[in-house]
């Protein structure tokens, strides 16, 4: 059983930036695949990034790549997605996800336990 909780939302401007972290309880940390996904009003979860186990391997969605960057601390049992050049269709409620295959999956059904989201709302 994993628990995460995720931080670091916020109102910023276009252009702004955030750093969202995630920490998840529990000593099995390290065994699992960390994603980021996002769901705004009206809107499936759709997935954002992904780090495998070991931080070898990202994963991104194409609205993520050269913007945002998945990062984790084993030690800190802590996963982190920086945002840059944020943009207005950035506005979402965030959740951080725990995959125990390990693997950095783009499915949200891949992943077993969720964060109860930070919203991340963007103005013009």
């Amino acid at each position: 059983q994993v628990q995460l909780v995720e931080s670091g939302g916020g109102l910023v401007q276009a252009g702004g930036s955030l750093r969202l972290s995630c920490v998840a309880s529990g000593r099995t940390f390290s065994r699992y695949a960390m994603g980021w996904f996002r769901q705004a009003p009206g809107k499936e979860r759709e997935f954002v990034a992904a780090v495998s186990r070991s931080a070898g391997s990202t994963n991104y969605a194409d609205s993520a790549k050269g913007r945002f960057t998945i990062s984790r601390d084993n030690a800190k049992n802590t996963v982190y997605l920086q945002m840059n050049s944020l943009k207005p269709e950035d506005t979402a409620v965030y959740y951080c996800a725990a995959d125990p295959s390990g693997i950095s999956y783009r499915s949200k059904y891949e992943y077993d336990y969720w964060g109860q989201g930070t919203q991340v709302t963007v103005s013009s």
